[in-house]
């Protein structure tokens, strides 16, 4: 672990010291492939001499969807979770208190969302220290994550924690690289771009591709991609989440400094201790876990409000809704009948394919 720390802070300290021109693109982009599978060593490390998940990190995933508050020791998310969930989470004015990972559940439009206070993330965390990669870990398996900040101090602690979170391949508000990345058995790398390029010439991407041991592939750009977006893709192991930047405490700040907070993109201001805007960022939470809820009707019958499927918005096909009630239902499916937004008129018959619409309702036809 300690020949791996050392190689990373090496690389580091060497990507600083290059200043960022024309000249240095290709040596900056090597320097970034070898920095990236260091730090996947290090997320994924030999199982000897430890090293594990760690007690109360393996928490099994329940409800519909998972949020992860994460955040430097003290800023009150075991607050937060309380206020929310009712959920005993042990709080106290020291750091570092809460030392697993501690879970709840909030019911909210008919959705069980599992809301998991993540021990205080310190930084340094993506190399190791602490407990910085389970709780990393956790995080790369939510739905969307909210970094909880200290109103007194919130952009120095935004930039240390996304630097912490990008290190262990979490891209926070972010979409996959708009690029093809095709390995093939020869005829070299063929590197071709649909857009003006700025970032990436043909050597700079054989550079990064003979890191990694590439030596025949397909690659073209839709975009002005940079050395970064062609790591991630060639990883293959970035995940990409939604983030809401709470900044808790407002109460002790000034209303001039909240006008500039106010600013932040991707923010929500609240006050857990006080309970202020909880039910902001709740509406917050649910805009980016951008669900779809479906209600059931049985033949016959009225359908049932008050226990929707929840689905999805990039899976709300009637194949997906199906799945989502039994694995078995699709062997038995003639038809759908459904009535909501998706329907050109009330019910409609639609097949497997069909999209479902928030707040629609479906009824089954099985086959005889």
């Amino acid at each position: 672990m300690a020949t791996v720390m050392q190689k990373i802070k090496d690389i580091e300290d060497e990507m600083a010291k290059t200043q960022k021109n024309k000249a240095t693109a290709h040596h900056l982009g090597l320097l970034k492939a070898k920095l990236a599978k260091l730090r996947r060593e290090l997320l994924t490390p030999s199982t000897k001499g430890g090293g594990g998940a760690g007690e109360g990190f393996d928490v099994t995933k329940s409800g519909d969807s998972r949020v992860g508050l994460v955040g430097f020791p003290s800023v009150g998310k075991s607050t937060l979770l309380n206020k929310l969930t009712g959920t005993f989470s042990e709080v106290a004015s020291y750091e570092f208190t809460t030392l697993t990972c501690i879970p709840g559940v909030i019911t909210y439009r008919g959705a069980k969302i599992q809301l998991l206070d993540l021990p205080g993330i310190i930084e340094g965390a993506k190399d190791g220290k602490g407990r910085g990669r389970q709780v990393i870990s956790t995080a790369r398996t939510c739905n969307c994550i909210l970094i909880v900040l200290d109103a007194i101090k919130p952009i120095t602690h935004k930039r240390l924690i996304e630097k912490e979170l990008e290190g262990f391949g979490i891209r926070l508000n972010k979409e996959p690289p708009n690029l093809t990345f095709r390995r093939k058995e020869k005829g070299g790398i063929n590197f071709t771009s649909t857009a003006a390029n700025t970032n990436l010439d043909l050597d700079t991407v054989k550079a990064i591709c003979s890191e990694y041991r590439i030596h025949n592939a397909d690659i073209t750009l839709r975009y002005d991609a940079t050395a970064d977006d062609l790591i991630d893709v060639i990883e293959g192991s970035r995940v990409y989440i939604p983030c809401i930047y709470v900044v808790n405490k407002i109460d002790q700040i000034t209303l001039e400094e909240l006008e500039i907070l106010d600013k932040l993109p991707h923010y929500c201001p609240i006050s857990a201790h006080l309970e202020w805007n909880l039910d902001g960022l709740l509406e917050k939470i649910w805009e980016y876990l951008d669900l779809t809820r479906v209600y059931t009707k049985p033949k016959g019958m009225n359908p049932d409000y008050e226990d929707p499927v929840i689905l999805s918005s990039k899976k709300r096909t009637v194949e997906d809704f199906c799945t989502r009630i039994h694995k078995d239902m699709l062997k038995q499916f003639k038809y759908a009948l459904v009535w909501g937004s998706s329907a050109k008129h009330k019910p409609q018959r639609v097949g497997k394919e069909h999209e479902l619409e928030d707040e629609d309702v479906v009824q089954i036809i099985k086959k005889i």
